[in-house]
């Protein structure tokens, strides 16, 4: 084939990113719009379908002009989104999920958490099925939405001919393909991609016996091409009629190609971004309690997939800088600096490690403000700060977003250790995401887990494994693992401190006894019901 270029697509959760690569991964052009999300009420989180498509346009016709290209020269194009609930109606016409019935509001985003209940009761049924979700649903997954939905809203649900994973909606609003990716149907609708259908038993129990209907009948592997954009698409892309689509993927395993796809044994993919995701591979399945699969297929053909994750990451670091007394004097001072409020904040991080060597050592964060996504798999659970003082200023901001940082490293560690004690063998750890931007964040993930980080040398990772995706579909390379070969690369490398192991560990132990408080707090409450 003649194209020299592919284009990937990130839908993430308050922008869409679309990035031109080469052949060799090399970035040719890379632009970046904004979407709209919606927050009515604690917990529930929104988005328009109409308002990301408009923008995907603006940002992929950006992308190719900046890189100068003809859209002839383009042979693919590839999706990425976050695993976002989409309803569509007769004729392709959006469906209100909103409460108030804005039309314009069709998408439960993935960190809605309005279905607490619903997932409750999917997990009440003990279904075989559940083991292969890490032995619960999630709140974030699309069965405990449509659920809420159809409990709520049962004529918006009426109304429904097709419910999209948002990837799939994307790929399908591209191309009219009827179609879904074997990566979000398993990770986030308990698709049994091993052995190709639901489980009848758990659709029934909960009374979705109907949903195989309201998804595409067909579901492909990742790498292949799901249709060629149509005439409307291509206008509104700014590419060539008929241009390849590659079938779909979530956002943090499109990541994960990128990172892991030439070479996955022992390695764990880390997605940072506004929530952090955790993604390992293996030839065998592996049931890790409280982390979700074993998912067959749905990162790389022939692997199975385990995916661990903390459901607030970026997003907790933002509310920890906010809520602070000293957020305006951080704003001032990065304003006045010309440079980012983290930049500026890991600054003063250091004027304060420069007078005491660990600051944080009477002050502990369980990072668990959006509940626990793995390995607690708890979205009940609560944040907690222990070691509060009447401090304030810089050098108190400092120190809590310190703190929160290292929180979220400890994390990591316990999905990691989890992991392994499974039956997992990690090895390296590889890193990308808008964490990735962030020194200290970086160096309290390597100093607390003990690995070294490894980063891609494309900082735009996730947009990255769309275009791979594109370029495997279009016939460019035989198979993912040779498209990954050829267009990722290995970048820098953060290495651990082994002189901070005994604080960290002693700060571990502290983290985990936050949530067994948290949980006894929670009981003496509920007593009282």
């Amino acid at each position: 084939m003649d194209a020299s270029a592919f284009v990937g697509v990130d839908v993430g959760s308050a922008s869409v990113r679309a990035g031109v690569f080469d052949r060799a991964g090399t970035e040719l052009a890379f632009a970046v719009r904004p979407i709209r999300q919606f927050n009515p009420r604690a917990d529930v989180f929104e988005q328009s379908s109409t308002d990301i498509w408009a923008q995907t346009g603006a940002a992929v016709r950006a992308a190719i002009d900046q890189a100068g290209l003809s859209p002839q020269s383009i042979g693919g194009i590839g999706f990425d989104a976050t695993c976002s609930l989409v309803a569509v109606g007769a004729d392709g016409a959006p469906v209100s999920v909103a409460e108030d019935a804005d039309p314009q509001r069709d998408i439960v985003m993935w960190m809605d958490h309005r279905a607490v209940v619903e997932a409750a009761e999917i997990n009440a049924t003990h279904d075989p099925a559940l083991a292969y979700v890490g032995g619960e649903v999630s709140v974030e997954m699309e069965l405990p939405k449509i659920l809420w939905l159809r409990r709520h809203f049962p004529e918006r649900h009426a109304a429904v001919r097709r419910y999209f994973d948002l990837a799939d909606y994307m790929v399908w609003r591209a191309t009219g393909a009827d179609v879904a990716s074997v990566c979000t149907l398993t990770c986030k609708w308990n698709y049994l991609a091993h052995e190709q259908r639901f489980s009848a038993s758990l659709l029934d129990a909960v009374g979705l016996g109907d949903l195989p209907r309201l998804v595409p009948a067909e579901v492909r592997q990742l790498g292949s091409a799901a249709g060629r954009l149509g005439p409307q698409a291509a206008t509104a892309l700014g590419l060539q009629v008929g241009t390849v689509v590659a079938t779909g993927i979530i956002d943090a395993h499109s990541g994960s190609v990128a990172l892991l796809g030439a070479a996955p044994d022992g390695g764990l993919a880390i997605i940072s971004g506004t929530s952090c995701c955790h993604l390992v591979v293996s030839r065998r399945p592996i049931m890790v309690p409280g982390v979700w699969g074993p998912y067959f297929g749905a990162m790389l053909p022939g692997w199975w997939l385990n995916e661990g994750g903390q459901s607030a990451a970026g997003a907790l670091i933002d509310w920890t800088l906010r809520q602070h007394d000293a957020w305006p004097a951080l704003q001032a001072a990065a304003t006045e600096a010309g440079r980012s409020v983290y930049e500026i904040a890991n600054d003063w991080v250091a004027a304060l490690q420069a007078r005491e060597s660990e600051p944080t050592r009477h002050l502990h964060v369980l990072a668990d403000h959006h509940g626990n996504r793995s390995p607690r798999a708890d979205p009940l659970a609560r944040g907690i700060v222990a070691g509060l003082t009447l401090e304030h200023g810089p050098d108190a901001l400092a120190r809590h977003y310190l703190a929160t940082v290292q929180a979220l490293a400890y994390g990591t560690r316990h999905i990691i250790d989890s992991l392994n004690a499974a039956g997992h063998r990690i090895t390296r750890v590889v890193m990308t995401g808008g964490g990735t931007r962030n020194a200290l964040l970086l160096r309290e993930h390597a100093d607390v887990t003990g690995c070294d980080l490894h980063l891609g040398s494309e900082e735009q990772a996730v947009t990255l494994g769309a275009a791979i995706l594109a370029a495997t579909a279009s016939g460019a390379f035989a198979d993912l693992p040779s498209a990954t070969a050829s267009m990722a690369h290995v970048g820098g490398t953060i290495h651990a401190d082994p002189a901070r192991r005994a604080f960290h560990d002693a700060k571990y132990a502290v983290y985990l006894a936050l949530y067994d408080d948290w949980c006894r707090y929670r009981r003496m409450m509920d007593a009282t019901n």
